[in-house]
């Protein structure tokens, strides 16, 4: 039997949980968008993202490895995917956001983990792909994990910037990338990547907190990332329990869905539980489980 379909109000309380975690976490928000409910990160973020019709051939940015990308926007943007085809079957991409900010390297000595072994270790036995979105810290905190991680295929790293700064504002009281660095960013996270030997790296990018202009989607533009939202909020930050999880993911997916959720203990410690509910009720429902790459090579 499927789970319940949370009411209005519930939905609501999910909402303003979710609000909490965007000042450690990266992917707040009721949609893919670029907005994150209920606050406003950006006039821009609200607006349609860039949905080009077709994937350009594979592309390869600093650091990245080759694989399908959306076409640019105007004066070279770096285009905005947050879904795949609606009448392309059920396909569903799970993503998981490994976050670390610049001030959480102390806490990680004194014992915080922000990464969930555990999570990866289920993904991989219940044979789900994945997208995980990683900032540079992370991957330079853990980076046996991540070499592990880049190195198997059953998953791809995307970039989640180097240390979780906001991109445009206000976002969530998030410390700011300036504009004029907003490329160095991106690419200083690929660089992590590489020194921590990560191999199986994407041309996606992930913008902390998901806030994002005009202006700033044209400064990454060089980096020939995609920059990649969602449509289905888990709301696994700082969730207690698994089943309110588990329920808001099964009633928000679509075919072609992108979910966000994360992989960090120490602020989202019931999403492995929760991915054990997931995957075989949308299974039994036809759903198939895919990385961003394959819906974005099936637009």
């Amino acid at each position: 039997m499927s789970p319940k379909i949370h009411p209005p109000r519930a939905r609501r309380v999910l909402a303003a949980a979710a609000v909490l975690l965007c000042g450690t976490l990266a992917a707040c928000g009721a949609d893919g968008s670029g907005a994150a409910a209920p606050g406003k990160p950006s006039a821009a973020a609200t607006r349609p993202a860039v949905t080009p019709t077709a994937p350009t051939a594979p592309t390869t940015p600093a650091g990245g490895s080759a694989a399908p990308t959306l076409p640019p926007g105007p004066g070279g943007a770096a285009p905005v995917f947050s879904h795949g085809k609606r009448d392309g079957g059920k396909r569903v991409a799970l993503t998981f956001d490994a976050d670390m900010t610049a001030d959480q390297d102390e806490r990680a000595a004194r014992g915080e983990r922000f990464d969930n072994p555990q999570l990866i270790a289920t993904l991989r036995r219940l044979k789900v792909p994945a997208t995980v979105f990683m900032t540079g810290k992370w991957a330079e905190q853990y980076p046996a994990q991540a070499r592990s991680i880049g190195g198997d295929p059953l998953f791809e790293v995307a970039n989640h910037s180097y240390a979780h700064h906001a991109f445009s504002t206000p976002c969530y009281k998030l410390p700011t990338v300036p504009l004029k660095g907003a490329r160095a960013d991106v690419e200083r996270a690929f660089d992590a990547f590489r020194r921590a030997g990560v191999k199986n790296t994407v041309p996606y990018f992930r913008f902390p907190g998901g806030c994002h202009n005009d202006a700033v989607l044209r400064a990454i533009g060089p980096t020939k990332a995609t920059a990649v939202q969602w449509d289905v909020v888990s709301g696994d930050a700082f969730a207690k329990q698994a089943g309110p999880v588990a329920r808001e993911v099964l009633s928000q997916v679509k075919p072609g869905s992108v979910v966000v959720m994360h992989c960090t203990r120490s602020a989202a410690p019931v999403t492995e539980e929760a991915i054990r509910r997931i995957v075989p009720e949308l299974r039994a429902r036809g759903y198939e489980f895919v990385r961003v790459s394959d819906l974005i090579a099936g637009r």
